[in-house]
């Protein structure tokens, strides 16, 4: 369990160090059409529901062909 936390965690600061250095290569992925996203004057709202199911998706797929 440890070592797949660790695995997990430098997964996520690579990805972290990839955005903060390349911010205009991933610009593409924060609005693909059906998030919602709702301003006012009071505040702002964002649902990322495409994303979500796109990294899901995505996610699943690589976890299905490693365990084979």
């Amino acid at each position: 369990m440890a070592t797949w936390l660790i695995a997990v965690g430098a997964a996520l600061v690579i990805a972290g160090a990839l955005l903060e250095l390349f911010p205009t290569q991933f610009g593409w992925f924060g609005r693909p059409p059906g998030d919602i996203r709702i301003e006012s004057e009071r505040g702002r709202l964002f649902v990322p529901i495409t994303a979500m199911l796109i990294v899901s998706l995505a996610l699943g797929m690589l976890l299905s062909l490693w365990r084979r």
